[in-house]
C-alpha cells in the first residue's frame, strides 16, 4: 500500500507538481510535458469489513502524498485463451485508485476530460498497463485523461447474498464521484467529462448511461465494442452459486471472504472449462470467455442499456458508439481454430447465436458466397458486438438523444494480417501503444507504418474532439441516412456498411439472459 509522506505540505518543484484535493495533498511527476499522477485512492482498499460492499469513500491523510507509481491491479485470473492478463504490478490492497494525465494541473483551465474505463471480459484488467498509458490522448487532445482501477471477477460482478450487485460498476460510480470533486485541481471541467471505455469497459458506459447512481456524472459517452450479454438476476445468481460450489462454499459474502482475495479468481478458472455442463440452464453464455457481466438487478442496474436508452434515460448525454468489423476473428486466432472451422461448426453457431429458428438460412441467404469460417465469425462478431452497438446507438435515438456510429475496418497487420480488424484493435491505435498488451500482438514484429500512425492520431483527433464538443467530425447517426464513420486507411463515411446485418438483426432485443429453468 502505497504510504503518504509530508515533508513538504504544500512544496512542488517544477518536476513534482503538487496538486490539494480533498483527502489531502498529492504529488506527481512531469513527464514529457504532462503533469501525471499515478495511484491516487478514490475509494477505501476493498478488504475486511468493506469487502464484497459497495465503494466507501476514502479517508483524508495529512502532507503530500506521493502519486508517482500506479495502484495495484484488482484481484483476478490469469488470462483468456492463452493470452495473459496482468504480468507484474505492485502489491497492496489500494485496488481502487485513479490515475490523471494533466497539459497543465492549473484550476482556470478547465479542459476537457475523458475517463477511461478498460475492458477484460469482466474478469481482467488494469489502468496501470501498458497500452492504456494515456499520454498521447491528453497531449494531442489537449485534455485532462483519468484511467480508474474497478473490481473485476468475483470481487466485482459475481452475484452473492449479503452484496450488492455490480460492486465493479459502483467502484467506477465511486472513480467519477471522486472526478467531479477533484478534477478541477488538475486543470479539468468537471462539467464537460466523457467516459469512454472498450469491451467490458464499452459494456460499463452502456450500463452507467442507464444506472440511477451515475446520473450527472458525465455528459457524453464513447462506448466501443459493446457487449450484449447482461445477465438476469436469476441467471447471475446461478452462476454465483456455481462459482462458490468450486470452493465448496455458499454463495455469500460472508463464505467468500473467508478466501484470500488473491486466491479466488482461481476458482473461476476452474469453472471455465465446466461451463458448458450448465449449458441447458446457462444458454449462451456457456460459449463466451466469461461468467461475468453485469447484472440487471433492479436496482443498481434498473433495465439492460437498451431498453433503459430508448426510454430516454440518457437522452441528454451524447453517445458516440462503434465495433471492429471482425471482432471475433481475434478469438478464433488465439484460441487456434483458425483455417480449422467447418461446416458443422458454422451450422451450429448460426443456430447457436443468430436471431430467431430461422438464422443459419437467413445468414446462408444474406451472404452467399461466405465460407464456413466467415460464417462462424460472422455471427458471433454480430450477436457479441456488432449489433448491441449498433442497437444503443438506435435506442438513444429512439429514447430522444443523439447518437455518432464508426467502423473500424483497417486490418492489423501483425501475424501476417490474418487478425483483420478484430476486436481490440481500436486501443492500440487510440493510445498509440502499439507495442504494449495487446498491440504486442496485433502489431507483432511490425512497425507502425505511416498508414497506421495517420489513423492513430486520426482516433484521438475524433475522440478528443467528441469530449470537447460532442462532435467527432462526422454526421451524426440517423435511421434514414444511417451514415457511420468508417476508420481506415482513408476513413470515410458510409451509409450503413452493414445494412445485410442490421437487416437480419431487426426486430431482436438484446434483453438481459435468462436462467432456464
Amino acid at each position: 500500500m502505497t504510504t503518504p509522506n509530508s515533508p513538504h505540505p504544500t512544496a512542488g518543484s517544477a518536476a513534482e507538481p503538487v496538486v490539494r484535493l480533498g483527502a489531502g495533498a498529492v504529488r506527481g511527476r512531469l513527464e514529457d510535458g504532462l503533469a501525471v499522477f499515478r495511484g491516487i485512492p478514490f475509494a477505501e482498499p476493498p478488504v475486511g469489513e468493506a469487502r464484497f460492499q459497495a465503494p466507501r469513500p476514502v479517508r483524508g491523510w495529512d502532507g503530500v502524498r506521493d502519486a508517482l507509481e500506479f495502484g495495484p491491479p484488482p484481484p483476478q485470473e490469469s488470462g483468456i485463451q492463452g493470452r495473459r492478463g496482468v504480468l507484474t504490478g505492485p502489491t497492496g490492497d489500494d485496488w481502487l485508485t485513479v490515475n490523471v494525465w494533466t497539459p497543465a494541473p492549473d484550476p482556470a483551465a478547465r479542459r476537457p476530460v475523458m475517463v477511461w474505463i478498460y475492458g477484460g471480459a469482466y474478469k481482467l484488467g488494469h489502468a496501470g498497463s501498458p497500452g492504456y498509458d494515456a499520454q498521447h490522448i491528453a497531449r494531442d487532445g489537449d485534455v485532462v485523461v483519468v484511467s480508474l482501477n474497478y473490481r473485476v471477477g468475483i470481487e466485482g460482478f459475481a452475484r452473492i447474498e449479503g452484496a450488492p450487485a455490480n460492486r465493479g460498476l459502483l467502484d467506477q460510480v465511486a472513480a467519477l464521484e471522486w472526478v467531479r470533486e477533484n478534477i478541477t485541481a488538475f486543470g479539468g471541467d468537471p462539467e464537460q467529462v466523457t467516459v469512454f471505455g472498450e469491451s467490458a469497459g464499452g459494456g460499463s458506459v452502456a450500463s452507467l448511461l442507464v444506472m440511477p447512481s451515475a446520473s450527472g456524472l458525465f455528459r457524453r459517452a464513447i462506448a466501443q465494442s459493446v457487449p450484449g450479454t447482461f445477465f438476469s438476476d436469476p441467471l447471475a445468481k446461478d452462476i454465483g452459486a456455481a462459482l462458490a460450489a468450486e470452493a465448496g462454499l455458499r454463495p455469500t459474502a460472508a463464505d467468500l471472504a473467508t478466501v484470500d482475495p488473491r486466491q479466488l479468481p482461481s476458482v473461476g478458472e476452474t469453472l471455465g472449462p465446466k461451463m458448458p455442463q450448465y449449458e441447458d440452464r446457462w444458454g449462451s453464455v456457456v460459449h463466451t470467455v466469461t461468467p461475468f457481466s453485469p447484472v440487471v438487478d433492479g436496482e443498481v442496474l434498473p433495465v439492460t442499456p437498451w431498453e433503459g436508452l430508448a426510454a430516454g434515460a440518457a437522452r441528454d448525454v451524447e453517445l458516440m458508439v462503434g465495433h471492429n468489423r471482425e471482432e471475433y476473428r481475434l478469438f478464433v486466432v488465439l484460441s487456434g481454430q483458425a483455417g480449422k472451422i467447418g461446416p458443422a461448426d458454422a451450422r451450429t453457431a448460426l443456430r447457436r447465436f443468430g436471431p430467431g429458428p430461422d438464422a443459419e438460412s437467413a445468414y446462408r441467404d444474406a451472404f452467399p458466397d461466405s465460407s464456413p469460417e466467415e460464417l462462424y465469425e460472422r455471427v458471433q462478431t454480430d450477436w457479441l458486438f456488432g449489433i448491441p452497438s449498433l442497437q444503443l446507438a438506435e435506442a438513444q435515438l429512439a429514447g430522444g438523444g443523439r447518437a455518432h456510429v464508426y467502423e473500424l475496418t483497417w486490418p492489423a497487420p501483425g501475424l501476417g494480417g490474418v487478425l483483420g480488424a478484430c476486436h481490440g484493435l481500436d486501443v492500440p491505435l487510440l493510445f498509440g501503444t502499439f507495442t504494449a498488451d495487446l498491440g504486442n500482438l496485433l502489431f507483432a514484429d511490425v512497425e507502425p507504418s505511416p498508414e497506421a500512425l495517420a489513423l492513430s492520431s486520426r482516433f484521438r483527433s475524433s475522440w478528443a474532439e467528441f469530449a470537447r464538443t460532442g462532435d467527432p467530425g462526422w454526421p451524426a447517426y440517423d435511421t434514414e441516412q444511417r451514415s457511420v464513420q468508417i476508420l481506415d486507411a482513408h476513413p470515410v463515411v458510409s451509409a450503413s456498411p452493414e445494412e445485410t446485418s442490421r437487416r437480419l438483426w431487426e426486430g431482436h432485443a438484446f434483453r438481459a439472459l435468462p436462467l432456464a429453468e
